[in-house]
């Protein structure tokens, strides 16, 4: 009978509304989103490839986190559009375990990532004359080599947890990707051991990094208040300003949908802040990161009118 339960072979994406207007307005929502986010990353990959300048550890942190984040949105965008233009809403056990597993993983990374070039950027801004000594290739390797052994780790642990449950007859989620916690709530097994995985080792694989690049702002705010010119330190505040924002929203929103019991999430709500850091933060990383930053502008000005000249 346990055997029977758990062979679902396919499930439906519901998505975030069932109404054709409301539908068609999402879709090509999505789909701006998606193209901007994969053309702003890719430009940013291509900027920093094509010019021997920006090869120093905090582009190669930027154009980690540039792959990544293409990576992320592709994991789900995709699939919604397909859905949309097929009319069809289903995907295969196997292919939502898949799209679970890749969730995890590049949702780590972007943490990772995100703590790595904070920490890049208090190296430069409190040890200047150090940060060559500090920041080693070898160094820069190790730490997005590290970053990437554990996400796929933590995503395949959560990913084997997931794959042991049994599922009843009813596989309609009330998401647009398969996400963990409403997978969670169509099982018919105990799912105590996953929650208390995610409530823990999630939660430190989380945490640990946000407190990381809250501290290093920290002591680079206190660092840029020591700058004399009153342009000098609007300058640093607005850039770690707009960092802070996006590191806010990444974590705010995962924070709140994935760390509480399963009693206190709502199939209205979740799908809607999950949006923010699924969709949202990929398409914004790229802006953030590089629109104050003169070296890399130049850089994309170079690549942009390369492309305009050969056409």
């Amino acid at each position: 009978m346990r055997a029977n339960q758990s062979r679902v072979s396919e499930f439906l994406l519901l998505g975030l509304s069932r109404q054709p207007q409301q539908q068609q307005l999402l879709f090509l929502l999505f789909l701006t989103m998606y193209l901007a986010t994969v053309l702003g990353n890719l430009l940013i990959l291509l900027a920093i490839s094509v010019d021997s300048r920006l090869h120093i550890p905090m582009y190669f942190f930027l154009c980690n986190l540039s792959f990544v984040d293409t990576c992320f949105s592709s994991t789900t965008v995709p699939k919604v559009l397909a859905n949309h233009v097929l009319g069809s809403q289903t995907i295969s056990f196997s292919g939502c375990l898949t799209q679970m597993y890749f969730l995890f993983e590049f949702a780590d990374m972007d943490n990772f990532l995100l703590a790595v070039m904070a920490y890049d950027r208090f190296v430069a801004v409190c040890h200047p004359l150090h940060y060559s000594a500090k920041m080693t290739p070898q160094l820069c390797a190790l730490l997005v080599t590290g970053s990437w052994v554990t996400a796929s780790l933590n995503a395949l642990l959560h990913t084997l947890l997931m794959a042991r449950l049994s599922f009843c007859a009813d596989n309609a989620i009330p998401h647009f990707f398969c996400d963990v916690t409403p997978l969670l709530k169509l099982s018919c097994s105990d799912t105590h051991l996953n929650e208390v995985m995610i409530l823990t080792e999630g939660a430190l694989i989380m945490i640990t990094p946000f407190v990381c690049i809250l501290t290093s702002y920290v002591l680079i705010t206190c660092a840029v208040l020591r700058i004399p010119s009153t342009k000098g330190r609007w300058k640093a505040f607005s850039t770690c300003g707009s960092h802070l924002a996006v590191v806010s929203l990444f974590y705010g929103t995962i924070i709140a949908v994935y760390f509480n019991p399963l009693s206190f999430h709502s199939s209205e709500k979740d799908p809607v802040a999950t949006v923010m850091y699924t969709v949202v933060t990929p398409m914004l990383n790229p802006f953030i990161y590089s629109l104050r930053n003169r070296d890399l502008k130049g850089a994309l000005q170079k690549v942009i009118g390369r492309k305009t000249c050969s056409s």
